[in-house]
């Protein structure tokens, strides 16, 4: 069985943390991981596998709390093109580990953007390491986009979420995908259970207590009306959809349509995927439990590589 992978590490902000439990299991299991590719938070945690410092990675976001997530924000009150600038966040990251030339990482290194003047990908497999991560995590209306020449750059997950056909490749591996953007539903309001008045009003009588019966029938209607609107709240599905949320849903289906079409365009060998809505993309707290599903999820998909 093959043992060297080519990994590709897809988008989708904080669940992007899940990376590195999954390169923990490949390494655990045996795997060598003799290429990587990434892109947007896939970026990131490619990049600094690549220069061998995972480890010192994976201590900072543990640390990261929410204090922390507000003082990388750098705020951009001159510009009508992004809320925050992106340097602060990017000088944080070469404090754990220090920019270096993508060329000279241990193991060949994709890094994906996109391009929205030309909208064509981007790869960078050389030149400045942050430089081309903070071209791919460049989410539009978040982070300041960044210019390149007549390029300018946006994050890479809006053209190719998961970029499988972008990691170089070499003879007899096989090719590894931890996709965090896997096709979910848009999360809605449970319908409550209704309120049980007959049976409060039935435990009061039995310890002594007297309740009229015009005074009883008023509340038995009273909380089936209250039952009829919580019914029919939770069941009108456009109530929750404001502008926003309707421009923040427009973007998660296109992202796991992309991610549907790359995996069908190049399929790989292994594929790890954890739902798009199982972490929020700034639950950058939760690093713990998300590096563990990563981990879990990577295990799963090579228990059923490894049996086929």
């Amino acid at each position: 069985m093959a043992k060297n992978v080519a990994l590709v590490l897809g988008s989708g902000g904080a669940r992007g943390l899940a990376h590195i439990g999954a390169i923990e299991a490949l390494e655990q299991r045996g795997y060598t991981i003799t290429s990587i590719a990434g892109c947007s938070m896939g970026s990131i945690i490619a990049g600094m596998y690549a220069a061998g410092q995972l480890k010192e990675a994976k201590e900072w976001f543990l640390q990261v709390d929410k204090q922390l997530i507000l003082r990388m924000m750098d705020i951009n009150l001159l510009s009508g093109n992004s809320l925050v600038k992106g340097k602060r966040i990017i000088q944080e990251l070469e404090r754990v580990v220090p920019d270096r030339p993508i060329e000279q990482l241990r193991i060949p290194c994709t890094i994906v953007a996109s391009d929205m003047m030309n909208t064509e990908e981007v790869l960078f497999r050389s030149g400045s390491l942050f430089e081309a991560v903070r071209a791919s995590i460049s989410i539009p209306l978040f982070f300041k986009p960044v210019q390149i020449g007549n390029r300018l750059l946006i994050d890479g997950g809006i053209l190719n979420p998961l970029p499988l056909h972008c990691v170089e490749r070499t003879e007899g591996d096989i090719l590894v995908a931890m996709d965090i953007s896997g096709k979910d539903c848009m999360p809605t309001e449970a319908v409550p259970d209704p309120i049980d008045v007959e049976g409060k009003l039935t435990e009061l009588q039995s310890k002594g207590w007297t309740v009229p019966s015009s005074v009883e029938n008023q509340l038995i209607q009273l909380s089936k009306r209250v039952d009829n609107i919580r019914r029919k709240r939770a069941s009108d599905l456009g109530r929750n959809v404001n502008f926003v949320g309707l421009l923040d849903r427009m973007s998660d289906m296109q992202i796991q349509q992309n991610t549907l079409l790359a995996l069908r365009l190049t399929p790989p060998d292994v594929h790890a995927v954890m739902r798009q809505y199982a972490y929020n993309t700034f639950d950058f707290d939760k690093a713990e439990t998300i590096i563990e599903d990563g981990r879990r999820l990577m295990n799963t998909a090579l228990d059923r590589y490894e049996r086929a």
